[in-house]
């Protein structure tokens, strides 16, 4: 069976968003597998809960050889490279440009072995675009391969990312260290992002947090390493400690199993919040500067809240509060 290859050099939020494209190419190219070449801590998770079948190491290749010049660019025999891409029949990359260095030298790998299919996609669409990424990126699958498919909206409403039983057993027992009762009501709340322009007012996660205690609903602050930075003052850090649980430097995959127990989930325009959105997590997401209808999560349980308020990071907004709740409560 013919395979494929995705190269996706992005962070989580762009890799979970790569998923509903990987399908599309699995199923319409009829491939036998589909694998990921990234960050393998962000895309390590995949194999087995997405349909993502294999990953590879972005840093375990010497990609950066096919920047050069094609004049220049020179194989061995044998040569790593040639290796590397050697099982796929059908390769897709967001890393380099059309009529690049990099795609002419992919190209002239990619088919050294045998003969093999390469598209290179722009990871961004126009400023001026109004589709979601995702329908970006297939219709400009579909314009390359030539393929005689139907033209619409991609299906964004499935589980892209399904936790395993190994997850949830895996997700009880941090829990449980956290002091968290099994069968507890519980909503995670990630209050980062990539860029602090893109995190609502902390204030604003602490509102939430302290009206949800009286419902019966315990709260889990999840911190990452830019998260424990920027609260690093011990004053912000007992005000969420005051208001639910705060876990901090988790991996990944741990981050991915206490998801898989929690019922509701809270977040910005992130990594965690697409990951939260494509597991079918109840997930509200709050946008501030990034175009939702663009990068909005994709989930079958997800609600974008979006603000355009110039004081969106460093104010507090009851009036956005008061939504969230509601649409939690409802």
């Amino acid at each position: 069976m013919h395979r494929g290859l995705i190269l996706q050099p992005g962070a989580i939020g762009d890799c979970i968003l790569t998923l509903p494209l990987a399908a599309f190419m699995k199923d319409a190219l009829r491939l036998g597998g589909i694998d990921l070449l990234g960050h393998t801590e962000y895309i390590g998770v995949f194999p087995g809960r997405s349909c993502i079948d294999g990953v590879r190491s972005i840093d375990s290749m010497d990609l950066h050889r096919l920047f050069a010049k094609p004049e220049a660019f020179e194989l061995g025999d044998p040569d790593p490279l040639i290796a590397a891409f050697s099982d796929y029949a059908w390769i897709a990359t967001f890393l380099g440009e059309s009529d690049s260095n990099f795609e002419q030298n992919l190209i002239f790998t990619a088919n050294c072995s045998h003969s093999s299919e390469v598209l290179t996609l722009s990871l961004k669409p126009p400023k001026d675009c109004g589709e979601h990424v995702i329908d970006f990126h297939v219709r400009q699958l579909i314009t390359q391969s030539g393929l005689s498919v139907p033209s619409g909206p991609v299906q964004t409403d499935d589980c892209f990312i399904r936790a395993t039983q190994a997850d949830i057993e895996a997700g009880r027992r941090l829990l449980t260290e956290a002091g968290i009762e099994p069968g507890s009501k519980l909503v995670a709340i990630h209050p980062g992002s990539g860029r602090p322009r893109k995190c609502w007012y902390i204030e604003n996660f602490l509102a939430i947090a302290a009206e949800l205690a009286p419902e019966g609903v315990e709260v889990v602050f999840l911190l990452g390493p830019a998260e424990s930075d920027r609260f690093g003052d011990t004053a912000i850090r007992s005000r969420i400690s005051s208001v639910g649980r705060c876990l901090t430097g988790l991996s990944l995959a741990e981050v991915l199993a206490l998801l898989s127990c929690v019922d509701g989930f809270i977040g910005n325009d992130s990594g965690i919040t697409h990951l939260a959105a494509a597991m079918g997590i109840r997930t509200l997401a709050v946008f501030g500067p990034t175009n939702a209808s663009v990068y909005r999560p994709v989930g079958p349980e997800v609600t974008v809240f979006s603000s355009n308020s110039s004081t969106f990071a460093q104010k507090p907004s009851a009036r956005l509060q008061r939504k969230l709740l509601a649409a939690l409560t409802a």
